[in-house]
């Protein structure tokens, strides 16, 4: 590109006096030009470095059809603005690393349409006291910062773009005041914005920081700023850091796609976030350190976190504030800890939540009032000494557990609702306390109040509904009842011992209740725990018979007879005084559902204690949500539990694959492999472990954990039952039942179950069992019209009493 001219038009309160000139540099035309002249810069490469000190206006060409106007000096400073200046659509390019592209000092310059394109220390600097106004300028600086205000700058920065940038895109270091409307800054480096020092401060209104390599924005040492409408994301840092008495006030914005911290608070900084959204985020939404920081978030969202981190953190005696926020679909919602730290949460919701919807630990505080929590793992956890707070008018639905209270942790909870948890309503353990007021309990799949170690809890007027494992669980010493109600027919307050059965029911029958004394009433000294049912003493050989009765399993009661030979002959060995071979008595059972696993579990333990190799016999029945808790700690505690049941018996563990699972991610079924294998070595001989459940998936279980594995001395695979063992198993149930099948039955049966669908619902011997109880409630339907029905009428079963099959399943 050629060297350009530049006219000037000289003007002046005179017609006579207004003239046109032109020059062969800007620097002649400067030193010729006055107040008010207007310089216009004709396309062409200006080598000269600028300084414009008069309230001239000075224009590049208005379209680049014949290219720009190009101030592109050696080295220097290309542009300065020490006057009330306009600057018009230049092409601003450095080459020294030392000094900005463009310096404004002492003044209030207009600058329009300027590109800045260099590599230089900053891109534009704005210092002593500058307060110019810029708009539609874009700066592209790959070695410096974009845009430098210092010294007392600052000024009205509008549609302005800093492109890219080799350290922040925007730096305001004290005492500076810089407003940015509708800006952009993408591509720099360190900071997207970068505000420190006191007296620094910045107003931004409808601003990006996106795209940062580093942090979004940054303020430091007494710096504020008042973000309105912006959006800071896709950094490679966190998304906003604030520290040593920063201020910020962000409304209205969007932090989202952010790494590590979307927000993170130190050393006295002071955030207050109004209708904000923070999103995507790798580690915490809102992290808040240290005495004297304060994090206050008002209608509010926190969503969507990428990794494995609570979305709010407050600790080391930090403070924070949500009301009316909503946050969800994250790892956990909240976690305070620490002496002094305090979280005060109102009318704001926590929902899909993997883990604890709010943590309080090492003796942090937390206040809840009329939050709504669902669909999460624990709605409140209080771990530890010290740590409490109050939760008032609040609901959580469909937890794991609602509550729990531990290690002297001490809440008090008033007028809250717990409806459909998983597991417990409330559960406290391990020295919890806690003082319940008012509370309900609906629809648990547990317990309503768990209440184990003895801890003292108070209870005042709560109600339990509709919880499948009792309503009041109190494993060890009752804690204080004060007029509790429960839809049981037992009285709320019953010191309840769990207990393993022979026939090992489902889940919601295993525990026993013992009645209490009512409210108000003098107590009644409790009787003793009961220990598990021993088994009936009988001979192996007429449990060895009973096995033999069993509908097929050829190969499932060749395999049990070698194992107790096996076992039978080493204890004659031994008592021969001879060596006996090692035998590991744990077993894996692999097959699917109705198939007898369980049947056969409870023979096998009475086997063992008929032949001396066991105390009792008995059997514990436990699945993953008998062992797995929501904390860690808890699992174990849960675990060595059952085991201790099952102690002189057997442990049987339906789908131990579950224990395991794909997604394991943040999981604790590993805290209850890793318990049970060391109790496993640890009492080899007084509990036989037996793990079940689908073949494929407990080979799975199996290969992702060889400790397991290693453990079980041989895998016992059930089959699915056959059409003909099928019509043998409704044969035996009418026998037991004193019902025959009539002409003709026997082969509908036998077709019926070879047409029968055998999908993920299919259930063996369930299904043979449920076909029978259809037929005998079809059967009384018909005799039921007959006005004096026979005996044989009574007993005989036809083909037309068999229900129907249903397209793609059993048809029950």
């Amino acid at each position: 590109m050629t060297k350009g001219s530049v006219q000037v038009t000289h003007t002046g309160t005179a017609r006579w006096r207004r003239r046109t000139a032109v020059y062969s540099t800007v620097t002649e035309a400067l030193a010729a030009a006055a107040d008010g002249d207007v310089l216009v810069l004709a396309p062409g490469t200006y080598r000269e470095n600028l300084v414009i000190e008069q309230s001239v206006t000075v224009r590049g060409p208005g379209e680049d059809k014949d290219g720009p106007a190009r101030i592109a000096p050696a080295d220097g400073v290309p542009l300065t603005v020490r006057g009330s200046a306009t600057i018009q659509h230049l092409l601003i390019e450095g080459q020294d690393t030392t000094v900005p592209a463009v310096l404004v000092e002492n003044s209030t310059p207009e600058l329009t349409g300027v590109r800045i394109r260099t590599a230089s220390a900053a891109g534009m600097e704005v210092r002593g006291g500058a307060r110019p106004t810029v708009r539609h300028c874009a700066v592209s600086n790959p070695t410096g910062t974009g845009i430098s205000v210092t010294d007392g700058g600052g000024g009205l920065f509008e549609e302005c773009e800093v492109a890219e940038s080799g350290q922040p895109g925007i730096t305001v270091r004290g005492p500076a005041h810089l407003r940015l409307e509708r800006c952009r800054v993408r591509q720099a480096g360190g900071a997207g914005l970068s505000v420190t020092g006191d007296g620094s401060a910045v107003d931004a209104v409808e601003c990006d920081f996106t795209d940062i390599k580093g942090t979004g924005v940054r303020l430091a040492d007494r710096a504020t700023a008042h973000l309105t409408d912006c959006r800071i994301g896709a950094t490679t840092g966190d998304g906003v850091t604030m520290d040593t008495d920063a201020v910020l006030t962000l409304a209205d914005s969007v932090v989202s796609d952010i790494p590590e911290n979307a927000l993170d608070l130190r050393s006295r900084a002071v955030l207050t976030l109004v209708r904000t959204t923070v999103r995507r985020f790798g580690r915490n939404g809102v992290s808040v350190w240290d005495p004297g920081s304060h994090a206050d978030a008002h209608d509010c969202e926190i969503h969507e976190s990428t990794g494995d981190y609570p979305a709010v953190w407050v600790s080391d005696g930090a403070t924070a504030v949500l009301e009316s926020c909503r946050v969800h679909h994250v790892p956990d919602a909240l976690f305070v800890l620490d002496s002094g730290s305090r979280v005060d949460v109102v009318d704001s919701q926590l929902e899909e939540v993997r883990g604890s919807a709010v943590s309080v630990s090492d003796g942090a505080t937390a206040r809840l009032d009329a939050c709504r929590v669902q669909r999460v793992g624990t709605g409140a956890w209080f771990r530890d000494q010290g740590s409490g707070g109050t939760v008032t008018g609040c609901t959580i639905h469909e937890a794991r557990t609602g509550f729990i209270v531990t290690k002297g942790a001490d809440p008090s909870v008033e007028d809250c609702t717990v409806s459909r948890a998983t597991e417990a309503g409330v559960y406290v353990s391990a020295g919890g306390r806690g003082r319940f007021t008012r509370c309900r309990i609906s629809d648990s799949g547990g317990y309503g109040f768990h209440v184990i170690d003895g801890c003292r809890t108070e209870l005042n007027r709560c109600r339990t509904e509709r919880c499948a494992r009792g309503g009041y669980v109190f494993a060890e010493d009752s804690p204080v009842l004060t007029d509790c109600h429960s839809d049981e027919s037992t009285a709320p307050g019953a010191d309840v011992r769990l207990k393993a059965t022979d026939a090992a029911p489902p889940p919601a029958a295993r525990p026993e209740r013992v009645t209490a004394a009512p409210a108000g009433a003098a107590p009644s000294q409790p009787p003793p725990a009961e220990e598990p049912a021993a088994a009936d003493g009988r001979p192996a050989d007429e449990v060895l018979a009973e096995l033999d009765t069993l509908v097929g399993l050829h190969t499932v009661k060749r395999e049990v007879r070698a194992l107790i030979d096996m076992i039978e002959v080493g204890r004659r060995r031994q008592q021969a005084g001879l060596k006996a071979a090692s035998v590991r008595r744990h077993l894996v059972f692999t097959g699917s559902p109705g198939t007898g696993k369980t049947t056969v579990a409870r023979l096998y333990g009475e086997i063992l204690a008929a032949l001396g190799v066991l105390e009792r016999g008995h059997l514990v029945e436990v699945s993953r949500v008998d062992l797995v808790g929501e904390h860690i700690g808890s699992t174990a505690i849960r675990t060595q539990e059952a085991f201790e049941r099952a102690r002189g018996g057997v442990l049987f563990i339906d789908e131990a694959y579950a224990l395991s699972p794909e997604d394991a991610g943040r999981d604790f079924g590993r805290e209850a492999i890793d318990t049970l294998v060391k109790l496993m070595e640890d009492h080899r001989d007084a509990v036989v472990v037996i793990v079940a459940g689908y073949t494929a998936e407990m080979e799975r279980f199996l290969a992702v954990n060889p400790g397991v594995a290693s453990r079980f001395s041989r895998t016992i695979t059930f089959g699915d039952y056959s059409p003909e063992e099928l019509l043998s198993i409704v044969g035996q149930q009418a026998h037991d039942q004193q019902y025959d099948l009539g002409v003709g039955t026997q082969d509908a049966l036998l077709k019926y179950f070879t047409a029968m669908d055998r999908g993920p619902s299919f259930g063996n011997g369930r299904t043979a069992r449920q076909t029978f109880e259809a037929m005998v409630e079809r059967h009384a339907g018909r005799v039921a019209r007959l006005a004096d029905p026979s005996t044989e009428e009574l007993t005989l079963l036809y083909p037309d009493d068999l229900p129907p099959l249903a397209q793609g399943g059993p048809g029950l």
